[in-house]
């Protein structure tokens, strides 16, 4: 992606034509070896971090004048902290393996036209001192680019890295997360998966996607496609693997015969009725380490109108005492409440939803208080419970 969005982009492509040491980190523009003054007037190196706005592969004008400096604060020549420039101090972790300690802020009156101006300003403003004291120093190192980032995405994440949240996303990074059903609940937590750096996602469902699915999953699929009746995996992979590469599909049920599939999985979603399989299943993420989510939603038509619950079961190894108690295996126990055939696209994704969420807490990316490993939610009262305060 690196290589490509230098080439196709004349702004990226100019400052590396000039000579700047740049590159491309995430959703991140980066300008290195950019030379500086310190306040003891000695010369140092230090790093230009700004965020991309891009529509696919092609640079737009830039949303923020801000950037980032990885560095001690800059100096006229004179030892001075240079002017007009200061915008917040900190310790900021952008992700990527970036750091920075000061965040810059410097706006022309039309704002920055592309890329290349943005950059070329702060390093004038920054490098020009350094000039002063050794002549002919300059930030055009003319290097050649490092290696580029193995991503899982087929373009740059940028979403994450223009409101510095890429630390906290880099936390789902090494996650390979196994998707078991992915039928309407399934299929949204796939949409919310399919957006994170996770390193793999497997799918498991051995169903056609059919006319009612299509009313209880994400996108729309056309009326060709449904004609051609695909498996559920095979659809879902189809429109998830433009924007994620590591997609694997097992058009499979899963049971004693190849339990095996789930072998690396860190984290599983388990959205599928209560049989012997799913407690194979749970045994099997059990004995590998894994954490999971076991979903489930139990809707009523009564009185004219539908009312319910929705259930988010978490399991760590920290933490698998409680499933007896909040998840059964097979029919007449506590998951009956759950296993009605009544499924509604809006409550499908507010299942997926707080799964997803819960996940995030248990990786760190959200804060988490209470650490419950249990919660529901009901629709008539509007009332979600963290089911651990209430056993």
């Amino acid at each position: 992606m690196s290589h490509a969005l230098f080439s196709l982009n004349p702004d990226l492509k100019q400052l590396r034509d000039e000579g700047y040491f740049v590159q491309q980190r995430g959703g991140y523009l980066v300008m290195r070896e950019v030379p500086y003054v310190d306040a003891q007037r000695q010369l140092r190196i230090g790093t230009l971090i700004s965020s991309l706005t891009l529509a696919g592969d092609r640079t737009r004008k830039p949303d923020t004048h801000v950037a980032h400096w990885d560095g001690d604060f800059p100096c006229h020549a004179d030892g001075s902290p240079i002017q007009g420039i200061a915008h917040q101090t900190g310790a900021f972790d952008l992700g990527h393996g970036l750091k920075a300690t000061h965040a810059f802020s410097s706006k022309p009156a039309e704002g920055y036209a592309d890329y290349h101006h943005k950059m070329t300003s702060y390093a004038n403003i920054i490098a020009g001192p350094a000039a002063v004291l050794n002549p002919g120093m300059t930030a055009r190192t003319i290097r050649e680019p490092e290696a580029e980032e193995d991503s899982v995405f087929n373009y740059v994440e940028t979403a994450s890295d223009r409101v510095g949240i890429g630390a906290l996303a880099e936390r789902l990074a090494s996650e390979r997360v196994a998707i078991i059903g992915v039928g309407g609940t399934g299929g949204y937590i796939l949409d919310f998966v399919a957006k994170t750096p996770v390193r793999e996602i497997r799918l498991f469902d051995s169903d056609e996607f059919l006319t009612h699915n299509a009313f209880r999953a994400p996108g729309a699929p056309s009326l060709e496609e449904l004609r051609e009746a695909p498996k559920k995996v095979e659809y879902l992979k189809d429109i998830y693997s433009r924007m994620h590469r590591n997609i694997v599909v097992h058009d499979v049920a899963l049971g004693p015969d190849n339990l095996h599939l789930l072998d690396g999985v860190t984290f599983a979603f388990l959205s599928l009725d209560a049989s012997d399989a799913k407690r194979l299943i749970v045994e099997k993420l059990e004995a590998i380490g894994a954490a999971f989510i076991d979903v489930g939603m139990g809707l009523e038509l009564d009185e004219g109108s539908l009312g319910g619950i929705l259930r988010v079961t978490a399991s760590t190894p920290q933490k698998r005492d409680h499933l007896p108690q909040r998840i059964s295996f097979v029919g007449g126990g506590v998951e009956d409440i759950y296993a009605s055939n009544i499924q509604v696209a809006d409550l499908n994704a507010l299942n997926a939803v707080l799964a997803v969420v819960k996940w995030k807490k248990i990786r760190g990316f959200y804060r988490d208080l209470e650490h419950e490993h249990h919660c529901t939610y009901t629709t008539d009262g509007n009332m979600l419970i963290n089911g651990d305060l209430t056993c």
